[in-house]
């Protein structure tokens, strides 16, 4: 069992090098705020789209298949169990509807009499005061021709979808895979230098407002850096489980308990001590404030490439107005 290679959350792909490697770091972070706000207010047919470009971008970029496929398939298939149960689960509306159509009876006006008034001077009435009124009868309207629309999309048996209940199913399934995954491939190609680089740059406005920004874009790095060493040291402790074959039948909930509290606490000793030993290399090297030494992480320029990146953002931006609303 290699937590390493099963589960690469996080981590940075870097061989091969591919031409997602070699954007502007912060293109690409541009790109995915576009890819995590474009799904806020959008219709299902936007969500869906923005899975199936996020599945097209994987397949066109390189990314060998056994990173991706095993990322991109647990995903999948978390996206269908929330789709399916989501979609099966009641949706909050009464079962009984009243029809909306008025009754064939208030279909017609009715109609309009005048009482016959009490006329002092009977032989006097240039008006035509005290005679009935012409009966005016509502004009004839043609009923609406007949639709093809069902609320009610499947019922057989105990299972019953409809429109709102696959609606939301739609929308929560896409919204767990974008968000998952997008952040996923943003990380597998942009290595954490250039993160903090990209991020540094985007938010040295802040220094105005006295907000440290080198020292956040340094605690992100250490905790991107912190990512594999933290699968290594779970990795280390369920092979050392393994290796001891520990019999869970004959100890029991209650010494079962104990054995995974002592594993935990294990877990914490070990991570705090890495953490230690990174903060001793940092102190030998002299390093002791952000803003006194500060490290050039990558070299930032924009190129031919991330132009046109950009420009597609642009495009991205007016297809989601145009086609993206509700």
């Amino acid at each position: 069992m290699d937590l390493l290679r099963s589960l690469p959350l996080g981590l940075y792909l870097e061989e091969p090098v591919t031409w997602l490697h070699r954007l502007d770091p912060r293109v690409k972070l541009v790109w995915l705020m576009g890819f995590l706000l474009s799904p806020i207010l959008a219709n299902s047919l936007w969500r869906v789209g923005l899975v199936a470009a996020l599945v097209i971008l994987t397949c066109g970029v390189g990314v060998p298949l056994r990173v991706w496929r095993q990322q991109m398939g647990w995903l999948l298939v978390l996206g269908t169990m929330v789709l399916a149960l989501t979609a099966i689960s009641p949706d909050g509306l009464p079962a009984q509807h009243q029809p909306r159509r008025p009754s064939q009876a208030l279909t017609e006006l009715p109609t309009l009499e005048l009482e016959n008034s009490v006329v002092r001077n009977p032989w006097y009435n240039p008006l035509g005061w005290g005679q009935k009124a012409p009966t005016i009868a509502a004009p004839e309207q043609p009923l609406p021709p007949a639709s093809d629309y069902r609320y009610v999309v499947f019922d057989r048996g105990p299972i019953t979808i409809t429109r709102r209940a696959l609606d939301l199913g739609i929308r929560v399934a896409t919204l767990v895979f974008t968000l998952i995954y997008s952040t996923n491939l943003y990380l597998l190609t942009t290595s954490p230098e250039e993160i903090t680089a990209g991020l540094e740059d985007v938010l040295s406005p802040l220094r105005w407002c006295r907000v440290p920004v080198t020292e956040i874009t340094l605690t992100l790095t250490l905790a991107l850096r912190f990512i594999p060493l933290v699968m290594e040291e779970v990795q280390n402790l369920v092979r050392s489980v393994w290796t001891r074959a520990i019999d869970w039948k004959k100890l029991g909930l209650r010494q079962g308990a104990q054995v995974w509290l002592q594993i935990a606490e294990r877990l914490l000793l070990n991570l705090l001590l890495r953490a230690e030993q990174i903060a001793n290399a940092i102190q030998v090297r002299g390093f002791t404030t952000p803003s006194t030494h500060r490290v050039q992480w990558h070299d930032l320029r924009l190129r031919l490439w991330d132009r046109l990146a950009l420009v597609g953002l642009v495009l991205f931006c007016g297809a989601r107005v145009l086609w993206g609303q509700m």
